[in-house]
């Protein structure tokens, strides 16, 4: 009878195990998923309002900064929020003002006002900090620590794919009608019209499903995974935080990281269409795809064949020389093109795409790096390290700052050089400071 009733209970423990980790597992990618194709259409949508609304390269790199900005100024009460009302509510509520963002668009199309436009990137980078200060901390707390850089890198998989569809997605939805105005230098007011009309439907559609989607995860089963001990935390939790060098330092290593991953994915077509590149709008796929590899041989060397730190000390590196090669290369050359029957463009653009198999293992080593040893205080010292996001506010402001300069676009890239060196100090040294002055 005794032996019944342990084989009774066995699928009731299998479905418990699938309720608490495949179930949210699932839930939770599908909402890296969302982060990545909402963040990563930056990479058409600059290029696209720069030729429509006929913007220099710093008005077009504000389109960026109006976006990331937002973190600085929301990551620490998102964090707060999260902390009070729990992550999944967090999440939910994150999307809720996404779906927002993508409605203030169609008045942006309508009208054509760049204020406008950069008004409601302002309010998509709001929620997106939200829903990132619930899923982030999330992934890394739902299993063991040594291998949370392998869960994130499967999450950022998800991301980086949605940004190579994002980028597809938007010349289907909304240049694929506007082929004939390619190479246009000088759009007339009907044209400008026209094109920036096709904007309505596709975030309309968008707004739509994130307001569905937001509604699903408020009603899901995921479990929460914030303790009574951090949900209690009291008003000197900040301070208490910041007396840890690893997180601080960790904060500063993600600041520059999301300043070089914002370069790589949404200054590239910026870039091409002043090299005459025809299918500029896509070209933020090429650099998604290659964080995709990435991501892969994360999961698979991490923590397996190499530490989470060893791992952001070759990235870093190679981010060092790839920049190297696209400062100083030539905009004529092509052998990339002509050596692998590749698409035909100039190598600097490919040695930007490169970037993105650099980029990829840093956000998931960064994380548990800087969030370990943090107990408590791991809600607040997450809020803390999506302040960091705010690097793609200023990473492309200073490219574009330096594109206007005699340096010009190819020369603005090299501000990604000290970016990776701190990146490698954080991996080599930071990560391992334990107390300040030691």
């Amino acid at each position: 009878m005794e032996m019944a009733m342990q084989d009774d209970n066995k699928p009731k423990e299998k479905q418990s195990s699938l309720h608490t980790t495949i179930i949210p597992m699932a839930i939770v990618a599908m909402l890296f998923f969302i982060l990545g194709f909402a963040t990563w259409l930056n990479g058409s949508l600059m290029p696209f309002l720069k030729q429509i609304l006929d913007l220099t390269p710093l008005q077009a790199s504000l389109i960026l900064f109006s976006f990331y900005i937002a973190v600085t100024f929301t990551a620490i009460p998102s964090s707060q929020i999260v902390r009070k009302i729990g992550y999944k509510k967090g999440m939910a509520l994150g999307m809720a003002i996404m779906m927002i963002a993508g409605l203030l668009f169609i008045p942006a199309a309508k009208t054509q006002i760049f204020a406008v436009f950069l008004f409601a990137q302002l309010v998509m980078g709001t929620g997106q900090t939200l829903l990132q200060a619930g899923v982030n901390p999330y992934v890394v707390k739902i299993g063991p620590e040594e291998s949370a850089a392998a869960r994130v890198c499967i999450m950022g998989i998800l991301n980086k794919g949605a940004g190579i569809c994002a980028p597809l997605a938007f010349y289907a939805l909304v240049l694929s009608d506007f082929e004939q105005y390619k190479g246009i230098k000088e759009l007339t007011d009907i044209q400008v019209s026209e094109m920036a009309g096709a904007l309505i439907y596709p975030y309309l559609g968008l707004a739509i499903f994130l307001g569905l989607l937001a509604f699903a995860v408020f009603k899901s089963p995921l479990p929460e995974l914030i303790s009574e001990e951090e949900a209690q935390a009291n008003k000197g939790q900040i301070r208490d935080t910041l007396s840890h060098p690893n997180l601080v330092l960790g904060v500063a290593a993600l600041f520059f990281y999301v300043a070089v991953e914002v370069i790589a994915g949404d200054t590239i077509g910026t870039y091409a269409l002043s090299l005459g590149v025809d299918n500029y709008a896509v070209m933020t796929s090429y650099t998604m795809a290659c964080m995709v590899i990435g991501y892969i041989l994360g999961i698979i060397l991490t923590p397996r064949v190499m530490s989470q730190s060893t791992a952001l000390a070759i990235s870093s590196v190679l981010g060092i020389t790839l920049s190297i090669f696209i400062v100083f290369g030539s905009t004529e050359s092509m052998v990339i093109s002509n050596t692998f029957s590749a698409p035909a463009m100039p190598d600097a653009l490919y040695m930007i795409a490169f970037l993105g198999l650099a980029n990829a293992i840093v956000w998931p080593a960064v994380w548990p790096l800087a969030l370990s040893g943090l107990g408590k205080n791991t809600s607040t010292g997450s809020g803390l390290l999506l302040m960091g996001i705010a690097g793609g506010a200023f990473g492309p402001l200073f490219w574009g700052g330096l594109s206007s300069t005699p340096l010009g676009q190819q020369g603005g890239y090299i501000v990604l050089l000290p970016c990776y060196a701190f990146i490698l100090f954080y991996a080599l040294k930071g990560h391992k400071i334990t107390a300040w002055g030691k």
